[in-house]
């Protein structure tokens, strides 16, 4: 059985939407990824390591990609659609070793 991590979701496509970024990093460290907060406070962290983010328009309904959760990553989509923040969007990111680093350096317990 293949170990699915951020490698392997680089390996797919160079650059990956911040949701399946955030859902992968969670299955990597065993955290629950449906917290919109924690999401927001990862979108903080890449953007206070400039790590390049640019918006990304996600439809919620096409959104599964490769993760066949349904509903929960739908719902999860359509209640970070109803937060008023710059940070609760879909963002582009480029998956370089460096930004692999970054994100794996997200720690949601801190902050």
């Amino acid at each position: 059985m293949t170990l699915e991590n951020l490698e392997s979701l680089r390996d797919k496509a160079f650059f990956q939407n911040s949701i399946d970024i955030w859902i992968m990093l969670c299955e990597e460290k065993k955290w629950e990824y449906s917290d919109i907060k924690n999401y927001l406070k990862f979108i903080d962290h890449l953007v206070s390591n400039n790590i390049k983010i640019q918006r990304f328009p996600l439809c919620i309904k096409e959104s599964g990609g490769m993760y066949e959760r349904g509903k929960d990553k739908t719902a999860f989509l359509d209640r970070l659609s109803k937060v008023q923040s710059d940070n609760a969007s879909a963002f582009t990111i480029k998956l370089t070793e460096n930004t692999i680093s970054t994100i794996r350096s997200f720690d949601i317990f801190e902050g």
